[in-house]
């Protein structure tokens, strides 16, 4: 541990990262397509994990910066993407800086291509497992179609055996990768996490559906609103029969009422017998 001030520490980290960007050959900034592809697909799905555990962080060509014993020089490691696991927003303008974060990486991963090989991957491989002690390193070689996927196991790595679904665990996260249609893939939960594409692919699908049960819907209401207009003629019809049935009922009660009158002015009419 450094007993310089911290002020003075992290100028001196600052300085040692603009002279890393300094000294990067014009080859570095040659990103191979398929480096980039699956540097983009990596982003696109962790982005998908970070919004259900925002502590589960994502970076893209970070330099990692740390101290090591009795050499005063910080080391350096850029990863083709790293995450880091930390409640805390990480905050890392330029480099990742151990001496001054939360954490260490958790998860470093290296896309290696033989159209554009940017970096001593194999000293990589070493600053991760012996001086960083990254959890967990994955390489993938997108010409051969080869992935490993490492866990630190005391001081050396070991790689992961794929499960029965022949998949590449990282439980911690709840993660799990694979190689799918020529990249590698990621898992959250059991559930592959979509791309883009993906993702507007369904939503478009959905907006199909929608517009489809939208212009159902206005036919019902179009057959819906007919139904009720030949309810209310029926309606309309019904009162008529009801209030001429009314009429015929009293023109009858008024008929039966005047014949029953007049039947009984006849009876008093009619000449009496008194029996003589």
């Amino acid at each position: 541990m450094s007993t310089k001030p911290r002020s003075l520490l992290r100028i001196e980290y600052e300085e040692a990262a603009e002279a890393y960007l300094r000294s990067l050959p014009p080859e570095h900034f040659m990103e191979a397509t398929a480096q980039a592809t699956q540097c983009k697909i990596t982003l696109e799905s962790l982005d998908l994990v970070h919004a259900r555990r925002p502590e589960v962080q994502i970076f893209n060509e970070l330099l990692v910066q740390y101290p090591l014993p009795r050499d005063p020089r910080p080391h350096q490691v850029v990863p083709d993407n790293m995450v880091v696991v930390s409640p805390e927003p990480i905050k890392a303008s330029g480099s990742y800086d151990l001496p001054f974060q939360p954490t260490g990486p958790f998860w470093t991963l290296e896309y290696v291509s033989k159209h554009n090989k940017r970096k001593d991957y194999e000293e990589s491989f070493e600053k991760y497992e012996r001086e960083l002690k990254v959890p967990y390193y994955l390489i993938f070689y997108p010409d051969n179609q080869e992935l490993t996927l490492y866990h630190l196991k005391g001081r050396r790595y070991s790689s992961v055996k794929p499960s029965e679904s022949g998949r590449l665990a990282i439980k911690e996260l709840d993660m799990e990768v694979a190689i799918l249609d020529g990249w590698v893939r990621f898992w959250f939960k059991g559930e592959l996490l979509p791309l883009p594409a993906d993702l507007q692919r369904d939503l478009d699908e959905t907006r199909k559906r929608l517009r489809q049960t939208e212009g159902r819907l206005q036919q019902t209401e179009g057959r819906l609103q007919q139904t009720q207009g030949r309810l209310q003629e029926t309606q309309g019809r019904l009162q008529e029969t009801q209030g001429r049935l009314e009429q015929e009922y009293q023109a009858r009660y008024a008929a039966e009422q005047e014949v029953a009158r007049l039947r009984a002015e006849l009876e008093k009419a009619r000449p009496r017998n008194n029996g003589s």
